[in-house]
Order: C-alpha cells, then structure tokens, then sequence
C-alpha cells in the first residue's frame, strides 16, 4: 500500500489545474472576447483584406483619391439609412420601411417646395418631419400595442410605398429645375476637393453621423438603454429603463435620420425620384448583418454598420474594374451575409 504522502505527491496540484485550463483555450477565449465585446473588428478585417486584395489586383486603378472617395459617394445613402437601422436592430426589432420613409420624406420636400410654392427650407422642414412622424408611429405600435416589428414595419413600408406613388403620382421633379429654383434640396450633392480626392456633403453628413450616434450609443444613458433593451427588455425594465420610451425614442430617430437620407438622395441622383432607392430596405439591413450587428440585439456598432456598408462598396467598384460580371458581387455579398450570421451565433452560443 502507498504511503499517503506519496499518493499526494502524484496528484496534480491547484497551480498545475489553473495552467492546464488556460492553455489551448487561452486564446480561443480571448480572440472570443474580443470579437464579443468589439464587433466592428471582423468587419474591419475584412475591408482592410479587400482593400488590399484589390489594390494588388489594381494598383493605381484601385488606389487613386477619387476611386476611393468614389466608394464613399456610392454608399453614402446606404450608409446613412443603415445607420438608422443600426439602432433599431441594436434593440432587437428590425425597420423594414427605411427606404420607403427616405423616398416619401425626399418627395415631399420637393412638391412641398415646388407644388405649394413654399420656400426650400419649409419643404425640407416638412420632410424631415414627415420622417420623425412615420419613425414615432412604427415606434408607438411596437413600444406599446406590443406587435412585432417585423410586422409593424412591414405594414407601414406597404402605406408609405402607397402613400408616396398617390402624392407624387409617379412624377419626377427635375434637376435642371430644382438646380435653377431650390438648390438647397441638392444640397448634399454639393463636393469638396481635397487633392485629387472629391468629397460631397452627403458623405461628409454620414461620416458625422457615425461618429455622433458611436458616441451616444457608448458614452449616454440613452445608448446604454439601447443595448439593455436590446439584450433582455424585462431585466431592462426591472432595473427601471424605460423600455417604452426609449423603442419610440429609437423609431423616431430612425426616421429622422431616413429623412436626411431623403434629403442625400436628392443631392446624390439631383432630382426629385418616387422611383430611387428601391433596394434601400435589402441594402441597409445587408451593411448591417456584414458589420457585425446582432440581429438578436443587444450587441454590435454603427461604426461596424458603416464597415459593412463600404465592404459593398470596395467589393462593387473593384469587381466592375477588374471587368468581372456583376453577379459576382452578389454571390461575394451574400457568401458575407451567411458568413456574418454564422460568426454572430458562434459568438452568442460561447457567451451564453
């Protein structure tokens, strides 16, 4: 029989335990982390790989100022409209209306201004406040009446579709016209030259809006109340959030933010359109999915939303001059999407 000293000297001691546990999984644990608590890495990773990949492929092609300030005009709109669905979804709900309420806000602007012979500044007071009113009454049925956002949104994008089509009567305001007699409303498409680098006030505006909502998201009460109620409303409430108040505060502000999207819009193509933007809804909530934003909620960045957006961007202008067909980029996009989803569940089944 052993002695028992023995026997204890052969068992594994509290030091040799605690450097088994943090080997191999070390650093799985903290890359998760990270990922978990910084989201906008991935997608950050994965511009960063594009930009390279294509700038191999390019070179100057791909590299010069005005190819990249290009991918910032051509996802300016995106990119605003997907901030404003960044937060939404930030609270588990999801807006399937952005780009209908960004259309009818850019269209009563200008008959509001060209119709009703108010000045420029009225129509687009009036837009942006047809914006906040169709983001308040989405908030309110989802806040209060308790119905899914999927629902709520999806109805309010079919009446505001309708609504845009009846007051607008399917015509275009021209630019020429609008040039001449209200430039304001192109306000957004106006440049600014640094180098050889072209920049409109459209990208400009979605650049700072980024960083304002980064900032109220991570450095407010309100923000902090976003992500509650976005993680688990009732441990929310419990703790005195007002769950209520802030989904109507998040709904309104979405529409307010879809509104100057709007008003971009009509500075980005230069004419009033009931057409444009059809694909916004698709498109926002593509730059959103890619940027790592759960859609569980609770989780994610805009400053990521904006990643993913330009992810499209890069994958767009360097397929089109490396000749390839545009059906290439929606495969490429949607292998991201899956992907992106893929990511977000691993991550949620590790924290759990």
């Amino acid at each position: 029989m052993q002695d028992a000293s023995n026997v204890d000297s052969q068992l594994p001691t509290s030091d040799t335990v605690a450097k088994f546990d943090r080997g191999p999984e070390t650093l799985k644990s903290k890359l998760m982390h990270i990922v978990y608590t910084a989201p906008a890495v991935v997608p950050l990773f994965v511009l960063l790989a594009a930009i390279v990949i294509f700038g191999l492929l390019l070179g100057d092609r791909f590299f010069s100022p005005f190819a990249l300030t290009l991918i910032l005009q051509q996802v300016a709109i995106i990119g605003i409209v997907a901030s404003a669905q960044s937060i939404v979804i930030l609270t588990a709900g999801i807006d399937l209306s952005v780009g209908a309420v960004m259309i009818l806000s850019s269209v009563v602007m200008g008959k509001f201004t060209f119709d009703l012979g108010l000045p420029p500044a009225v129509g687009v007071f009036a837009g942006l406040l047809c914006g906040l009113i169709c983001g308040t009454i989405s908030g309110y049925l989802v806040a209060y009446w308790k119905l899914p956002p999927f629902i709520v949104t999806l109805g309010m994008w079919q009446i505001v579709l309708a609504a845009n089509f009846l007051y607008s009567g399917s015509q275009v305001i021209r630019s020429q016209d609008i040039a001449e007699q209200a430039p304001l409303l192109q306000f957004f498409g106006s440049t600014i030259k640094v180098g050889g680098a072209v920049f409109t006030y459209g990208v400009i505006f979605m650049l700072l809006l980024v960083t304002a909502l980064s900032y109220v998201l991570s450095q407010t009460s309100w923000g902090r109340h976003v992500y509650a109620v976005g993680d688990d409303p009732e441990a929310a409430e419990l703790s005195g959030v007002n769950v209520r108040g802030t989904l109507i505060s998040v709904y309104a502000l979405a529409g307010l933010i879809c509104a100057f999207a709007g008003w971009a819009l009509i500075g980005r193509i230069g004419s009033v359109s009931p057409q444009a933007g059809q694909l916004a809804n698709i498109e926002s909530i593509t730059a959103v999915v890619i940027g790592g934003i759960s859609l569980f909620g609770g989780r994610g960045s805009v400053a990521g939303t904006l990643f993913g957006a330009l992810i499209v961007g890069v994958f767009t202008l360097g397929l089109r001059l490396l000749g390839a067909d545009v059906q290439w980029t929606y495969l490429l996009i949607g292998l991201l999407i899956i992907a992106a989803v893929a990511v977000d569940q691993r991550i949620r089944k590790a924290s759990l």
